[in-house]
């Protein structure tokens, strides 16, 4: 396998040498053709964007990890360190943000190991799979939980939608993905995503393939059987035009 540990830091995509990348690669690749996501695979090597003036230790030398660290901060309510790492400090605020990284990373393992201890957690419905994260889940991860579950359900072909109750709103958040495959398919999450909400006193947007919507906490069941309903559509409807 891949060290994953030098003197007890972990090893980013960065500090992997050729050979390592390409075992990584493939193996990554296979996983991807075994879930049936042929489509994924062509995305596996892209555009990787150095900034050249950052350490090359720090997760700040890549702008990709430099991203996932400011979303981090986001995330857990942070903000104002991002800002201060993106204004030049390289400091106590850096120091703070990597602490927040791994806080945030934790947290969403925390998550992910949840839902795979309590199989009710997610529901596989007749054209989506369903996540309810209520009142466990923070609502402002669920972006991230749909992401990650999105690329390894047993029917990749079928989206994902994940949700949370947003604490003293009465309100859930709801993340939806899907992959390029199913959107070639006519389905369009955003416009699922707008439509049903719209339906149940929420609001609702986004992509084709990444989504989400804001639905009061007692519409929710309405919703989600409104989601599943127009996905079937859009599906039923590509079929007929192929």
């Amino acid at each position: 396998g891949i060290k994953t540990k030098v003197d007890d830091k972990w090893r980013a995509l960065r500090d992997l040498n050729d050979e390592e990348k390409r075992r990584l690669c493939t193996a990554l690749a296979e996983y991807l053709l075994s879930k049936g996501l042929h489509y994924e695979v062509l995305n596996l090597v892209g555009h990787v964007y150095t900034l050249t003036r950052e350490d090359a230790w720090t997760p700040l030398r890549d702008a990709r990890e430099f991203a996932v660290l400011l979303n981090a901060a986001g995330r857990m309510d942070k903000p104002g360190v991002g800002i201060a790492v993106c204004m030049g400090d390289r400091g106590a605020n850096f120091e703070e943000a990597n602490k927040i990284l791994e806080e945030y990373r934790r947290t969403v393992n925390k998550y992910l190991e949840w839902i795979a201890k309590e199989p009710g957690r997610i529901r596989e419905l007749e054209n989506i799979y369903v996540v309810y994260g209520e009142d466990y889940i923070d609502d402002k991860i669920v972006g991230t939980i749909s992401s990650i579950l999105s690329t390894s359900l047993p029917n990749p072909e079928k989206p994902l939608i994940v949700y949370a109750d947003v604490k003293g709103g009465g309100i859930a958040k709801v993340s939806a993905r899907t992959v390029d495959t199913v959107a070639s398919k006519g389905v369009n999450l955003g416009e699922i995503m707008q439509a049903a909400a719209e339906k149940c006193l929420g609001k609702g947007g986004g992509h084709d393939v990444a989504a989400g919507a804001q639905v009061p906490i007692e519409n929710m069941e309405i919703f989600i059987k409104l989601v599943n309903e127009l996905v079937g559509k859009k599906l039923a409807d590509g079929k007929l035009r192929g």
